[in-house]
């Protein structure tokens, strides 16, 4: 599910920022941008998001910027160098162009302290982590309340589908009882072709007919479908990770449907209902497909 949050701290004289945004994903893949001095904190960020997240596309920023006290020193060697090549390159080209001191200021390198050093010690370097896992941790708290009020809304329209799918499954359900006596008066039309108009034994008629519906039987489908819903639902009320499991249970509830197509032939008014029937059930599956996608 979608999420975003943005939280800010300071340490040791640095403004701290770390935004979080998730989007959805089927499995957990994260992506950490953070300053170059700070990398050696990425393996315990990283794990720290995977301890509260389990699935989505997770973007993580993390921004250091000097605060009122942060050192800030102007490497004056490396603005000597700066000027000594402007003004061999003025000499050169007669270029008459002036630097300013904004100008000089911008050039790479000459401002120092722009960016955090690692602390030298292991108690700094540890408080430092701290800071970092506790505001990243506050981030993803944030997020996860935007994920939640998405994830109940989100419910909501899964259990609408599954009603769905439980009333179309009701009405192929009472549709199949009358596929018999269907199936009987398609046999006796064809026969009755074949022979001429010629009297057709009710008895034989009836074991094939009987055969026919037997091998058009849909009712261990019918009552597997029952009970996938059921466990729809009852994962639905449920908590923890249940984007796998109900991801299972709708491959399932896919072949059944699948099953039930290709075990209806014919051209009967009620064979075609429950063809109709079966793709809007199909449907409404791969619609749960999609949006489950988006549930850890």
């Amino acid at each position: 599910m979608t999420g975003y949050a943005m939280v800010r701290g300071e340490h040791d004289g640095w403004a701290i920022r770390i935004s979080v945004k998730s989007v959805n994903h089927r499995f957990l893949d994260i992506k950490l941008r953070m300053p170059d001095s700070l990398e050696p904190y990425e393996l315990r960020l990283r794990q720290a998001v995977k301890n509260r997240i389990h699935r989505g596309h997770i973007d993580i920023h993390v921004n250091v910027e000097p605060g009122e006290t942060a050192p800030v020193h102007v490497n004056r060697e490396l603005l000597q160098a700066y000027l000594r090549a402007a003004d061999e390159l003025r000499q050169q080209t007669g270029a008459k162009a002036e630097l300013d001191l904004v100008s000089l200021l911008r050039l790479p390198g000459v401002i120092g302290g722009l960016a955090p050093a690692l602390p030298d010690s292991d108690e700094e370097q540890e408080a430092l982590g701290k800071v970092l896992e506790s505001l990243l941790a506050e981030a993803v708290s944030k997020m996860d309340e935007m994920r939640r009020t998405e994830g109940r809304h989100l419910t909501e329209e899964l259990r609408a589908r599954l009603v769905r799918i439980s009333e179309q499954t009701e009405k192929v359900r009472g549709l199949v009882e009358t596929l018999r006596p269907a199936f009987a008066r398609r046999l006796e039309s064809r026969l009755k072709d074949l022979l001429n108009g010629a009297q057709v034994d009710s008895g034989r008629l009836a074991q094939e007919a009987a055969l026919l519906a037997e091998r058009s039987d849909i009712s261990e489908e019918l009552d597997r479908l029952r009970s996938h819903l059921q466990q729809f639902t009852k994962l639905l009320d449920g908590a923890g990770e249940l984007g796998k499991k109900l991801d299972f249970l709708l491959q399932e509830m896919h072949r059944e449907a699948n099953t039930m197509l290709s075990k209806t032939p014919g051209v009967e008014s009620e064979a075609l209902a429950i063809t109709g029937l079966s793709l809007e059930i199909k449907s409404e599956i791969e619609k749960l497909r999609e949006q489950v996608q988006n549930i850890e």
